[in-house]
């Protein structure tokens, strides 16, 4: 493998890591109560997701042999990023007006 890709690879496997531990941080961070305001799975089953998917992305590597460990684990943190974090975030809010 070229240097030049390996070290793409390596940028692309440790701009990973912030995602999953952003994730795990505001799950952490909110109520218990918001998650079934906004009709999501628990807080402990999120706390669960976004703290496995962050281990799964300090341990294996998108170039390696558990890629597909790697992968589950961006997905899971996007998942939450993406559908969880900003229901959680209207709940909280309240109507605007």
């Amino acid at each position: 493998m070229p240097e030049t890709a390996f070290w793409i690879l390596r940028v692309i496997d440790w701009a990973a890591v912030p995602v999953g531990v952003f994730a795990l941080v505001h799950a952490l961070m909110q109520r218990p109560d918001a998650y079934s305001a906004a009709d999501r799975m628990t807080k402990v089953a999120w706390v669960g997701i976004t703290a496995a998917a962050t281990v799964a992305l300090l341990l294996f590597s998108f170039a390696g042999r558990g890629w597909i460990f790697w992968m589950a684990g961006l997905v899971a943190a996007l998942v939450y990023l993406v559908d969880v974090r900003p229901k959680l975030i209207e709940v909280q809010r309240g109507p605007r007006w």
